[in-house]
């Protein structure tokens, strides 16, 4: 496997990140976390999706760490400050499973309340539904687990082609092209900032790929068997979607009826937000889930 790895100076001074990294040695590639905040508070482990990287937390982590909670901030393989695999075959949704379930276990992350959203939450639920003892509460955020069963949307089907094909593929452009509001040019340029070429992009392009769209999809069965795991799941389980989002638009309910933990809880739709309501609303979303902390202990 041909490993890549952003240079360091890449991440010199962007904008509202200041935080020191942090690495762990997973099957030879190096993944890249931010850890912020006292290291007995809760644990409030964050999950990014794609194809971002953990700069779309960085309105949180300081709300969430100052609270006296500890925000972890990982970088999935392929994204931000962690290595990248150069080929886009090096890339399977079992193998980011596998990874960040080795991740979680090396850094000893227990009683967890996981944030997730997008990729994050396709990884992250299967984490929480493998390994429901380490988890405390979920809040998911514009997220889902597929299946193969499901037809996605036509916006996502659209995405999915143009990940693969275009010859242009500006990460920090995807990221505008999800949110409601303008973005100022330094922080367009701080998503690019890992990939200084288009040969440090293979994960980037190839993830939507990876999602289940049919039944036949390598990680239909193990999704399936997820979600019936979280069928039992009793935790607090919270969503928190945004009101502009057409690719999970509804998404919720669904969560709604099936998780044991959801029933009851205070779901929420922040307002004036697209798919990546953590850049736009992080400062809501983040008291959100300081609260639903302290409601829920």
């Amino acid at each position: 496997m041909n490993i890549l790895r952003t240079p360091d100076e890449q991440f010199e001074n962007l904008p509202g990140y200041p935080f020191a990294p942090h690495y762990t040695e997973i099957d030879g590639l190096r993944i890249h976390h931010v850890d912020e905040g006292p290291a007995d508070g809760e644990i409030v482990l964050m999950l990014h999706g794609e194809p971002s990287w953990s700069y779309l937390y960085r309105k949180m982590i300081p709300i969430i760490a100052t609270a006296g909670h500890r925000a972890i901030a990982p970088d999935l393989v392929g994204f931000g400050r962690s290595d990248k695999p150069a080929a886009q075959e090096d890339y399977t949704y079992q193998k980011h499973v596998a990874w960040m379930t080795q991740w979680m276990e090396q850094n000893n992350l227990t009683d967890i309340t996981l944030v997730c959203q997008d990729w994050g939450s396709l990884i992250g639920l299967r984490l929480v539904a493998e390994h429901p003892d380490r988890f405390k509460r979920v809040v998911l955020a514009n997220g889902g687990l597929p299946t193969g069963d499901q037809k996605m949307p036509e916006a996502f089907m659209k995405w999915r082609e143009f990940s693969r094909h275009a010859r242009r593929f500006g990460i920090g452009r995807v990221i505008q092209n999800g949110t409601v509001t303008q973005l100022p040019k330094e922080v367009i340029a701080a998503y690019n900032a890992p990939f200084p070429d288009d040969t440090y992009k293979a994960g980037a392009r190839i993830f939507p790929s990876l999602v289940p769209i049919t039944p036949d999809d390598p990680a239909s069965v193990a999704n399936k068997a997820a979600w019936q795991s979280l069928g039992t799941f009793s935790k607090p389980f919270l969503t928190a979607f945004s009101d502009s989002d057409p690719l999970t638009a509804r998404g919720d309910l669904f969560f709604h009826r099936v998780v044991p933990g959801a029933k009851g809880q205070p779901h929420t739709t922040i307002k004036d937000a697209g798919h990546f309501l953590q850049e736009e609303k992080g400062e809501e979303l983040a008291q959100l889930i300081i609260d639903f902390i302290a409601q829920t202990p």
